[in-house]
């Protein structure tokens, strides 16, 4: 079965240092990470910038982009701003 997610970016977080130059256009390496359970604000997931194995061995994290969460149908979805975030 086909799962839709929809994602929230909060641009003004993205490090223009992380951005690349592909064949065709300008990039940003991210993960998502999901998890089958809702959280208290109705996510079930977040997006965070992908970072190096050397900042990954010296203990940093990836900073946290926004949110995710399954739709329920294909259908139209209407768009709520995003919550003040607990991270």
């Amino acid at each position: 079965m086909q799962k839709l997610i929809s994602i929230s970016i909060d641009v003004d977080k993205i490090n223009a240092k992380r951005l690349y130059k592909g064949k065709k256009g300008n990039y940003l390496s991210a993960t998502l990470f999901l998890k089958e359970e809702t959280d208290q604000y109705g996510n079930n997931g977040f997006i965070v910038e992908s970072i190096t194995k050397e900042e990954r061995e010296a203990g940093q994290k990836g900073t946290i982009l926004g949110n995710a969460k399954f739709l329920a149908s294909g259908g139209p979805q209407k768009h709520e701003e995003p919550q003040d975030l607990p991270f």
